[in-house]
């Protein structure tokens, strides 16, 4: 037992390792230390936040690529209540916008009148459309939102009739925002799941919450701050090696800025990516199944082009569609954290993006901006590509994805990939990190 890492004293509850400091890893530490049970936690890189984390553009304090959440998000806006970061979110009612296509608000009613009033009063989109769209919604409701048989969201919109217009500009872009995978090959029940919670649920469920800072300063940094007040701190540029059995616990095995580390732990949780994890899983063929489960994901990227435009330049929203034929998603950061001009195109899943150099890639999103506000725009001062090769795992029809406990006592993972009812998002990280919290409290009762 060594690099600081003190045995807990007699009768002291036994210390969990957890390995990895994204938002699983982080909500499974809050939720466990807040039981009582002290945790350990190691993060290869220099900052916490896994793939959910802040980095430096331009002396800016960004977001590796924005993230929107929702009201119904309840797992991630308990933890944020719990170390004290809610704050940073602005609530404002779903607006659905594609100008000059498209446009979709729901007001402040009671569910599900406002989703009825938000469609018929759409723009863009005909009667009948509308009409199919709730029936649709009525459907899936009425049959709880379970599927006989998952399939495509594609093959599930075209089962419901949906017309071209709503399809285009409302359900693909709900599906590619959601489940990060395209509708062709998105899984249905997935995109169900995400429509029981947000448009099938209260009123505000649909709300969009706006980060108001960098998404370290959402969960990232302030659940690290809190971990380290109650005497838990997170271990950066702490890089795992190795983990093996040891006794009736795990030895952990680590490297830290060329110094080496070990020490023993009675429980484990792996919340690193899934393609990590395997890696670290011992070699015991009780985990063979588990490690062909893991190595059977397939993965989509997601890249955010920023674009520094002058400070007059703004969006009629926060947030806006894009009519492609390469942009999605655009976010202005002006009235979210006061970057003013700075503009952040999203561009998930696989696409025609992906062969564009940066250059070509900024001139494409600045004239599909131009498109959209309808003026011309001087260059942006500047801009920046990031993009992760895989952000997150294709979330396909019946994807067998593992559950948070292994096959071995007292080894366990978190994280967006393991099985659950949502897709790779920031809220079913937070949900698989307490799903994991819950289980090793049990087990150590």
């Amino acid at each position: 037992m060594d690099q600081g890492l003190t045995p807990p004293g007699a009768g002291a509850p036994p210390r969990v390792a957890i390995v990895g400091a994204g938002w699983a890893g982080l909500a499974c530490a809050v939720a466990l230390v807040r039981q009582g049970i002290p945790v350990s936690v190691f993060e290869s890189a220099r900052q916490p936040g896994g793939r959910a984390r802040l980095v430096q553009v331009e002396g800016l304090a960004l977001d590796n690529g924005p993230h929107l959440l929702i009201g119904a998000y309840g797992a991630t806006l308990e933890l944020m209540d719990q170390i004290g970061s809610a704050g940073h979110l602005r609530r404002a009612p779903l607006a659905l916008l594609t100008p000059p296509h498209f446009s979709l608000r729901l007001p402040r009613l009671p569910a599900p009148l406002h989703l009825v009033w938000g469609l018929l009063t759409a723009k863009g989109a005909g009667l009948g459309e509308k009409v199919a769209a709730a029936r649709f919604m009525q459907a899936l409701k009425a049959s709880a939102y379970r599927l006989p048989a998952d399939c495509s969201v594609s093959e599930l919109l075209q089962r419901h009739r949906q017309g071209p217009r709503l399809t285009r500009f409302l359900w693909e872009p709900l599906c590619l925002a959601a489940l990060n995978t395209p509708a062709a090959t998105a899984s249905a029940q997935v995109f169900a799941n995400v429509l029981r919670d947000s448009l099938g649920g209260p009123g505000g469920a649909t709300d969009m919450l706006l980060p108001t800072t960098h998404l370290g300063g959402l969960v990232p940094e302030p659940a690290t701050a809190w971990l380290a007040e109650n005497g838990q701190p997170v271990r950066l540029s702490s890089r795992v090696r190795r983990i093996s059995a040891s006794g009736a616990g795990w030895r952990l095995e680590w490297e830290n800025e060329g110094q080496t580390g070990s020490a023993e732990f009675s429980q484990v949780v792996l919340a690193t990516a899934p393609q990590h994890g395997a890696a670290l899983l011992p070699p015991a063929p009780a985990l063979d199944a588990l490690r062909r489960q893991l190595a059977a994901f397939a993965y989509e990227p997601i890249a955010t082009v920023y674009l520094q435009y002058d400070a007059d330049v703004t969006l009629p929203f926060p947030l806006l569609g894009l009519a492609g034929p390469i942009g999605q998603w655009v976010f202005d950061r002006g009235p979210l954290d006061g970057h003013r001009g700075l503009l952040a195109c999203v561009l998930s899943a696989h696409g025609p993006w992906e062969a564009l150099a940066p250059e070509a890639l900024a001139q494409s999103l600045h004239r599909e901006l131009e498109s959209a506000l309808g003026r011309p725009l001087a260059p942006p001062r500047w801009q920046r590509t990031i993009r992760e090769a895989r952000a997150t795992f294709a979330c396909r029809p019946d994807l067998e994805r593992p559950a948070n406990a292994t096959p071995l006592p007292g080894l366990w993972l978190a994280g967006d990939y393991t099985a659950g009812d949502y897709p790779a998002t920031l809220e079913g990280a937070v949900r698989s990190g307490h799903t994991a919290a819950r289980l090793i409290a049990a087990n150590l009762a």
